[in-house]
């Protein structure tokens, strides 16, 4: 349940008692396209009187705006979702590093850049999803997916796509390149249909019947269990799910964050911002609002992601992730992954 409105009031008040910010502009850039976000966005007007200018688009078209816009662009902030794509603001130099008590003690470390130039504020589960009559032995860990046993069963996405990107950069950092080489070879072998289409689609894929196992992010499933998603929610009750490695390093976890950008005209009211997207109010809504995982580990989850069941979440340094991004999309070249 979200607190009131004079809650989050009451609680910016007090954290903008403490900063000198004044009323003014924050020039939003953000690739996050979804509409319950627009509380977030009143909620910190309201209680700031400070103005957000929304610019919205395709993470890469942002980043690319803001390199050619250089020191006269106006952004202050960028939000987007996965690592991967955070990692490419801070390589394009379009971010800059800053410095916040309060979003220090708030976000875990592993969940920040290790030099403070992003900050994670939700995070989203990759796991393993299949038909419950069909399969009565899944896979209990991402290896397992590359096992003969599932071939022809799996639907996943491209290799483009920025969450198998980091999924895969996170086995290469726990694993090492030729492991993750094997195992990306082993899930081209096993799948049921060329990759196409987003984590909705492969989930229906189960549904329709053309594959009997999925990789999905977990906030697509539970959408479907707080409300009515075509082609998925009257069908769920025969899917079943699997939170990855559990006895191992855990299930890998997407992000969805962002941080200051490096010519911010509204420094202050930047940084003030994604302090308020680390305060309960925000986390409280990014899993009330889109089905997410809170990055601040003490917020109470939406009843629809509550549902998934608790488990154990792999806590890797996700900027050592970052790292390995572009070695994934090398193997997933050299494997044939579409």
């Amino acid at each position: 349940m979200l607190n009131s409105s004079t809650c989050i009031v009451a609680a910016l008040s007090a954290l903008i008692a403490t900063s000198a910010v004044a009323e003014g502009e924050l020039n939003l850039y953000s690739s996050r396209h979804y509409d319950t976000d627009e509380r977030l966005y009143t909620d910190f007007e309201d209680a700031t009187g400070i103005k957000i200018n929304r610019i919205e688009g395709k993470a890469d078209e942002l980043i690319a705006r803001m390199e050619a816009e250089g020191a006269n662009s106006p952004a202050d902030v960028m939000l987007t979702v996965d690592t991967s794509r955070l990692a490419r603001a801070k390589d394009a130099g379009i971010l800059q590093a800053i410095e916040s008590a309060t979003l220090e003690e708030r976000i875990p470390a592993n969940l920040q850049d290790s030099d403070n130039q992003w900050f994670g504020f939700s995070q989203r589960g990759r796991i393993i999803f299949y038909n419950k009559e069909n399969v009565t032995n899944p896979p209990a860990t991402y290896a397992d997916l590359a096992k003969p046993e599932y071939k022809g069963l799996i639907c996943i996405r491209s290799s483009t796509n920025t969450y198998n990107q980091t999924l895969l950069a996170s086995i290469i950092t726990h694993e090492g390149a030729d492991a993750a080489k094997t195992w990306a070879e082993g899930i081209v072998a096993n799948m049921a249909r060329d990759p196409q289409g987003g984590d909705t689609d492969q989930l229906r894929g189960i549904v329709s019947g053309e594959c009997d196992i999925a990789v999905s992010n977990t906030y697509y499933f539970a959408r479907a269990i707080r409300k009515d998603v075509k082609g998925l929610s009257a069908d769920r009750d025969m899917i079943g799910w699997v939170f990855p490695n559990q006895e191992g390093y855990g299930a890998h976890m997407n992000l969805s964050g962002g941080g200051v950008a490096a010519n911010a005209p509204n420094k202050e009211n930047a940084i003030l911002f994604l302090e308020y997207l680390a305060g309960d109010q925000a986390q409280q809504y990014f899993s009330a609002g889109n089905d997410e995982y809170p990055a601040v580990p003490s917020v109470a989850l939406a009843e629809s992601v509550a549902t998934l069941g608790e488990f154990k979440a792999d806590e890797v340094n996700l900027s050592e992730v970052a790292k390995n991004i572009p070695e994934a999309q090398k193997i997933f070249n050299e494997v044939g992954w579409k």
